[in-house]
């Protein structure tokens, strides 16, 4: 007879099993977390460039929209722009470029409830 109590005979299997969905779960959830993440860094960049196109003395009104709607559509999905707002305000005084994109939030994966993710990007305007 080996020195296991025939009580105990499987229970290496149960607990393998029962770590391995804890630590899978844990890592995809951090995996998912390094997405969020992604996407919301790359929007923050695609704003601010597309504010600083706009924010240009020689750029042309709709110019910050236009070029926020492309990086995000090249950098993410066409999906990520659908809600792109550009507008001039004024901060501190100064006038600047603000470009606001509110996107979906990746929850499974890319996919995600629309307009839960929202991010400005403001660029000063050289012409003033």
């Amino acid at each position: 007879m080996s020195g296991t109590p025939r009580a105990e005979r499987g229970a290496a299997v149960v607990d393998f099993v029962l770590v391995s969905v804890l630590l899978t779960a844990i890592f995809l959830a951090l995996v998912q977390l390094g997405l969020v993440l992604h996407v919301r860094n790359t929007l923050i960049s695609c704003a601010s460039e597309g504010a600083r196109a706009g924010a240009r003395a020689d750029a042309l009104p709709g110019e910050a929209e236009a070029r926020t709607r492309s990086l995000v559509g090249a950098s993410l999905s066409e999906r990520y722009a659908r809600s792109v707002r550009a507008r001039e305000s004024t901060v501190s005084g100064v006038r600047v470029v603000e470009v606001e994109v509110v996107a979906p939030l990746p929850v499974l994966g890319l996919l995600g409830p629309e307009g839960r993710l929202g991010v400005v990007g403001r660029a000063f305007r050289e012409d003033q």
